[in-house]
């Protein structure tokens, strides 16, 4: 059955119209096949689901948009307003060729864009149906939309940072010696939904050497006093924009003695980094700002990922705060900064906020304090 995700808020109509044209019109003369998932949401307001029968958006170049979709999971897209939006549904059952349905409406075409993450499954069908079609990626077009949000995203992102702010402020309720990190971890999964969002996406409690593993998730190590603990969470709000942001806590004194002085170089990386933020410098530079304070120090090789990820309907997307990443940075672009250093066998930290380039500078969306957190 399906396992759809429940539509949450949407924006109206005129909104995800204009989304849509934005999209007809970047695509520049390609069609576009747009699969479950969060492109769809952004243009037409619900997810759908991904499985073996095909849903998918056709965004012809010319023409009417139509949404092909199994009858049975016509229910699903009740709350889009599909006639307001111009798109046309065409529904299947079991027998019909779902993707000679789909071709019918991109029939000369030359280029067809598809979701990144469309199954194989329908890959492969959909470029037999359009045999004289070059397949590429739709991403490459949807992202230069999603990139820049808008003022209503925006406030999105400004109630996903606050309500997990809530969150971190309440860690000292459960992040205590003798518990399980798991056990610590469902009391945040569980306040995380308290809190305001939907789910709880992922929960982060690395203790001792464990916060050494930047995507450590939960264990059955019992934290032990003086453990520095990387805690790491964020879901999605009604709305179905994400939150994401990481706190280091410390239970009781830390039994390391370089754990002051190493964390005071992380603080100065991560802030450094946030001011480093405005329009116009590239997504590498920011980068740069972070990695070149812990080189600095003597920690460059503990400093293992890149310092960011956008953020938006998807807790990973563009831009990608990396070196090798000449994107010019633009108001509404939405992106972690969280540079770590990880010294593996013994602890770990990391600081993580969201922040959105403003037409001047830099607005976080997290406002716990930096430092580190001693229970």
């Amino acid at each position: 059955m399906s396992s759809r995700a429940p539509l949450g808020l949407a924006p109206d109509a005129a909104v995800l119209r204009s989304r849509v044209e934005r999209a007809r019109t970047a695509a520049a003369g390609t069609g576009l096949l747009i699969a479950p998932g969060s492109d769809l949401r952004y243009l037409i307001g619900q997810g759908g689901g991904s499985f073996e029968r095909l849903t998918t958006l056709v965004i012809p170049a010319d023409g009417v948009p139509a949404l092909v979709v199994p009858k049975m999971e016509v229910p699903g897209f009740a709350g889009v307003p599909l006639e307001e939006l111009g798109i046309e549904v065409v529904t299947w059952v079991d027998g019909d060729d779902a993707y000679a349905l789909a071709a019918e409406r991109l029939s000369g075409v030359d280029r067809v864009a598809v979701s990144d993450f469309t199954p194989a499954l329908h890959v492969l069908a959909l470029r037999s149906a359009l045999p004289k079609a070059e397949q590429v990626l739709a991403g490459p077009i949807v992202r230069e939309l999603r990139m820049r949000k808008d003022a209503a995203e925006i406030d999105a992102l400004r109630t996903a940072g606050a309500a997990i702010d809530r969150v971190h402020a309440r860690v000292g309720e459960w992040l205590r010696p003798g518990r399980t990190e798991a056990e610590v971890g469902a009391d945040i999964a569980a306040a995380i939904v308290e809190e305001g969002h939907m789910m709880a996406d992922f929960v982060i409690v690395g203790s001792g050497p464990n916060g050494a593993s930047p995507h450590h998730s939960v264990s059955d190590r019992v934290i032990e006093s003086g453990d520095v603990v990387v805690v790491d969470i964020g879901g999605p709000i009604p709305e179905g924009y994400f939150s994401d942001s990481t706190r280091t806590y410390a239970v009781g004194t830390p039994r390391d003695a370089d754990v002051a002085a190493t964390y005071a170089v992380l603080q100065e990386a991560q802030q450094a980094a946030v001011d480093a933020v405005r329009p116009g410098v590239t997504a590498e530079s920011i980068d740069a700002a972070a990695r070149e304070v812990i080189a600095a120090a003597g920690f460059g090789e503990y400093f293992i990922h890149r310092t960011g990820h956008g953020i938006g309907l998807d807790v990973h997307e563009e831009p990608y705060i990396v070196a090798g990443n000449d994107l010019l940075l633009e108001p509404g672009m939405a992106f972690s900064i969280e540079p770590g250093i990880y010294q593996p066998g013994r602890w770990g930290a990391r600081i993580e906020d969201i922040v959105v380039v403003t037409a001047d500078g830099v607005e976080p969306m997290n406002r716990q304090p930096h430092e580190l957190i001693v229970l």
